[in-house]
This record gives C-alpha cells, structure tokens and sequence, in this order.
C-alpha cells in the first residue's frame, strides 16, 4: 500500500488515478497515525517551499513522517516540490526543508544572452547517471514532463540519480538511502511516469 500524504499541496487526483490504472493499491490521507505507519510514502506538491513546510508543521506531520522516514527507513518518493522539501532548504523561501537529503534547492539559472525560460515547463528527456530502484537502466531514454523553477543541488554527487540538460546540468532525480526525489510529474509523463510509479510500488524496506 502507497499512503500518499495529503497536506493540500499537490496534485492528489491524478496520482490517484495512475496508481488505479495500474492497479496499484493506494490512498490519500492527512491522519499522522496513518503517516507514521505507512508501508511507503508519497510526497506530493507544487507551489511554493515556505507555504508547504507551513502546511505540513500545521496538521502535525513532520514527526510522523520523520518516524516513517528516519527511524522506520520506509521508501519515501517525493515528486516535483516534493522532492525539494526533502532538502535543507530552499533560496524560494525562509523555512527549513525535512533535510533528508544533504542538498539545497536553488533558482535555475538563466545564462546570459539565452532564451530559455523559467519557470522550466515541458517535456525532457532525462540521463540517468546512477541507476536505483525507479530507474533501473541508465540505456533506456525517458521523457518527464517538467514544471519548476528551482532545482536541487545535493552535497554528494552519487544522491543525484539522474540530471537533464536545461541551460546547464540540473538535478531531476535523487536518492539517499530510502529516501527517492523525482522533479518530474509522473502523472503527466504517460507511460513513463507510469513505470516509475510502478518500480516505486514494488520497493521493500
């Protein structure tokens, strides 16, 4: 069972819906009980870093998940701000990420002269540089879709599992431990982001 954490920042209903396609068992809740004793967990978001660390500290979720995460080492998927809130901290804001990752998430950046846009929003294809459980092969070409304008800089190259090109080299993966980013949406990525849902379902402990 996926317990997806529903702390009213993400795109719950679409999560939902994939995991049912793929037969995935799955639920939403915002119980800290619940959180405390999931088998894995699923930390969605979009908006901004300090309104989501808000939102988790006021329905009193952060010891739960930190219970789950640090003590129990359950797999835990954090996707698009999810997967920045699992950093120390973020130039978007003032608050303190979960700090499950030694990283920072920082303002893509626009090089001089360059017509790229932030925030980043489209299709990429990804390069996996250390392959895990969510990406098994770094052969298989795979297109995410992207909506940010921030990106994660981890302190260990080996956390960052997988990177796209946008400007320079940006982090669009992660992994420390039993702790999984992905910055992409896997619910607007079709049959990729389908296989990476999957391979999340089937992690143990």
């Amino acid at each position: 069972m996926i317990t997806i954490v529903d702390y009213g920042v993400g795109n719950i209903a679409a999560l939902t819906n994939m995991f049912d396609y793929l037969g995935v068992p799955a639920a939403t809740t915002a119980d800290p009980h619940a959180i405390a004793n999931a088998e894995r967990l699923l930390l969605p978001g979009v908006g901004a870093f300090d309104k989501a660390m808000g939102e988790l500290r006021a329905r009193s979720l952060i010891d739960p998940l930190n219970h789950a995460v640090l003590e129990r080492r359950v797999p835990v998927l954090g996707i698009c701000l999810g997967m920045q809130l699992l950093a120390r901290r973020s130039e978007e804001g003032r608050a303190d990420g979960l700090g499950w990752v030694a990283a920072d998430v920082v303002r893509i950046p626009q090089p001089q002269g360059s017509d790229l846009k932030v925030p980043h929003m489209g299709w990429a294809e990804i390069d996996v540089a250390h392959p895990t459980e969510l990406f098994p092969s770094a052969n298989s070409p795979s297109r995410f879709y992207f909506a940010h304008s921030y990106h994660v800089v981890c302190d260990r190259p080996e956390d960052t599992v997988a990177t796209i090109q946008y400007g320079s080299r940006l982090a669009c993966a992660v992994r420390s431990g039993n702790v999984h980013g992905a910055q992409f949406h896997p619910e607007k990525s079709h049959r990729f982001g389908m296989t990476v849902l999957k391979n999340f379902s089937g992690m143990t402990q």
